[in-house]
């Protein structure tokens, strides 16, 4: 009785850890423990909607080797002293080490590039926002306004961008609406019950390097730095980056704009190339590059560029 009890023991782990396995995302390696835990919890690793580059598995390869780590004494950490101030708090240079030591281990050029180098509040979000690559959790962003999925007829709403690996987290703590902590994607999960949640690792949680599962609902979440750009977003004036610059070489192409104010910030005669558009093309005339104006003016482009051959490229065949 005792051998058959033990045996269907035996039987119902090695069931629970062969779905969890089956479950296991190939960009990172999880342990049968972490996978028997997901089963164990009900917990479906979700698809990434885009293939997994080789740098952001490197870099998660990386992190991960990293947990257990702790601050010592005074709150030093090896992380601080990579970034200037030992007793920083560095949840931010957890991450941006990470991304330094891929750079010097496997030779690629990721920090500043493909991720921030930082250690204040607000300057990596606003480094994403900058190169177009951060989604609000909550909707919109403040100072420019709603999002889209680039091409997408429908805003993403509160909650509705789920976050992949390699996505930096960042985290409003106080009432100011700062970003005062970050961390980083490993993958997301959807419960039986239907509840997103997202797997991070992330460093002075409190004062160790540590895997943490949020809600994706969490309401200290304030959005997402993303490894590629996915999302377009509501531009006035006042806006900075890379976005800007984006909608100024269409206005340029589309002959409302001269290719002298292709700056990256929208000013007057962003504001007012957009104005001219929109007046052509039945918009209400608000200067506003919002969601209805981006779509007809990407669509109009590219209609354009369709009636126009002499504007394709010619590539030569020996290139």
């Amino acid at each position: 009785m005792r051998k058959s009890l033990f045996a269907l023991i035996c039987l119902i782990t090695l069931l629970i850890a062969s779905a969890a396995l089956a479950d296991a995302p190939y960009w990172v390696e999880l342990t049968m423990e972490e996978q028997t835990a997901l089963a164990e919890a009900g917990e479906t690793i979700l698809s990434p909607i885009y293939t997994v580059p080789e740098h952001v598995r490197l870099l998660i390869n990386v992190a991960r080797q990293e947990i257990g780590y702790t601050e010592q004494r005074g709150n030093v950490t090896k992380y601080g002293e990579w970034a200037g101030n030992p007793a920083a708090e560095w949840c931010a240079e957890y991450l941006c080490w990470c991304v330094d030591q891929v750079d010097q281990r496997y030779g690629t050029s990721l920090l500043n590039r493909v991720y921030p180098n930082y250690g204040a509040r607000n300057i990596g979000m606003r480094w994403f926002l900058r190169e177009g690559r951060y989604i609000s959790r909550r909707g919109t962003v403040p100072g420019y306004g709603s999002q889209w999925l680039i091409g997408s007829e429908e805003n993403i709403g509160k909650n509705g961008y789920i976050p992949q690996p390699g996505d930096w987290m960042f985290f409003a703590l106080g009432a100011s609406g700062d970003t005062t902590h970050v961390c980083m994607v490993e993958y997301a999960t959807r419960r039986s019950d239907g509840q997103v949640l997202v797997h991070v690792l992330e460093g002075n949680k409190p004062d160790k390097v540590q895997q943490t599962v949020y809600k994706l609902d969490e309401e200290n979440v304030l959005g997402y730095g993303t490894v590629f750009d996915l999302a377009d977003v509501v531009l006035k004036a006042g806006c900075e980056g890379v976005k800007v610059t984006n909608l100024q070489e269409l206005l340029v192409e589309a002959s409302y704009l001269s290719e002298t104010y292709v700056t990256g910030t929208y000013g007057t005669h962003t504001t007012d190339a957009v104005r001219a558009f929109q007046a052509q093309n039945g918009i209400e005339q608000t200067g506003v590059a919002g969601h209805e104006t981006q779509l007809k003016l990407q669509r109009y482009i590219i209609q354009y560029r369709r009636d126009n051959p002499e504007l394709w490229a010619v590539v030569d065949e020996d290139e």
